[in-house]
């Protein structure tokens, strides 16, 4: 039987979001600015899923006490803010009834550096439930920067309105980087307990040779297990240990390959194997650049 295919609505413009939503014609046809509040979904048909093809940055207040951060519950209580990148799927039932939408169609950005720049902001990858939880200071904040974009939209559109929003735009992205930073640091204590289930979840697929069968546990694989992004994931590891997901699965699979090499008489090739590499080789080279020793001249120095 065919597997019935997954469809999405998906927007191209502003105006056409704006229309299902039941909202006025955006003031300026590349960027809007959206209390929740007056959001109408007047259209049948916008379904339980859809894609939209700018990025949006959202406030949303009822994250209040009750919306998980991972496996974890929120420890600021005054809302938090979510930023996604084009292309990615939302779910319907999910818009808030209170807060803001800020939309910007990527051509905003065009003959602006910061067409390059904002896909170096790692929290436009991250998962919606990773949000950024923001103090009553940190919102004062955000929301200054708001007024003025709200504003500047409000106002006659002239030939400097674009270069006052690009600069608010990115006095926002800053200041949002900055605060996840913070992120990291104020929740270390929720961090060392993801890292702890991290530490567990690759004990269990190496000590139970999972690796023979399903090979190198991936970030996806860890991630997905621990219900956070990749990105974020590597973000949080490198706030605590200094290295990426991968360079923190590369190094306990080589803590392990020095285990069975210090303490079986397995070979080279059944240990490659036994870790889920399909060439020995692979396994090897991978050794040898984290202890600039080959897995021969490692078993070797404890005879």
């Amino acid at each position: 039987m065919k597997k019935a295919e997954n469809t999405f609505r998906k927007f191209e413009s502003l105006s056409a979001f704006h229309r299902v939503l039941g909202l006025p014609k955006p003031l300026h046809p590349l960027i809007s600015f959206i209390d929740i509040k007056d959001i109408k979904i007047v259209e049948e048909d916008l379904g339980n899923s859809f894609i939209l093809n700018f990025y949006k940055i959202s406030y949303k207040s009822n994250l209040c006490g009750q919306a998980k951060y991972g496996q974890n519950y929120y420890d600021f209580g005054e809302g938090g803010l979510v930023y996604t990148a084009p292309n990615q799927i939302f779910e319907a039932h999910n818009v808030e009834s209170t807060g803001y939408l800020l939309l910007i169609h990527p051509d905003f950005f065009l003959t602006y550096p910061l067409a390059i720049k904002i896909k170096q902001y790692g929290f436009f990858s991250y998962a919606t439930n990773e949000a950024l939880h923001i103090s009553d200071k940190e919102k004062d904040t955000i929301f200054s920067i708001f007024k003025i974009i709200d504003d500047e939209l409000q106002s006659r559109i002239d030939d400097f309105s674009q270069d006052v929003i690009i600069s608010q735009l990115e006095l926002l992205l800053n200041y949002s980087n900055r605060f996840y930073k913070r992120q990291f640091l104020t929740r270390k204590a929720v961090h060392n307990d993801l890292l702890q289930k991290l530490e567990t979840l690759l004990d269990d697929c190496f000590n139970d040779e999972k690796t023979i069968v399903e090979g190198i546990p991936s970030v996806q694989y860890v991630s997905e297990h621990l219900n956070m992004s990749s990105s974020y994931l590597s973000d949080m590891l490198r706030s605590l240990t200094g290295q990426n997901a991968q360079q923190h699965i590369h190094n306990r699979l080589i803590e392990k390959a020095k285990e069975k090499l210090s303490t079986t008489e397995l070979s080279i090739s059944e240990i490659a194997y036994e870790l889920g590499f399909e060439h020995p080789q692979s396994f090897s080279k991978l050794f040898k650049s984290k202890t600039n020793l080959s897995p021969m001249q490692f078993r070797q120095s404890f005879n």
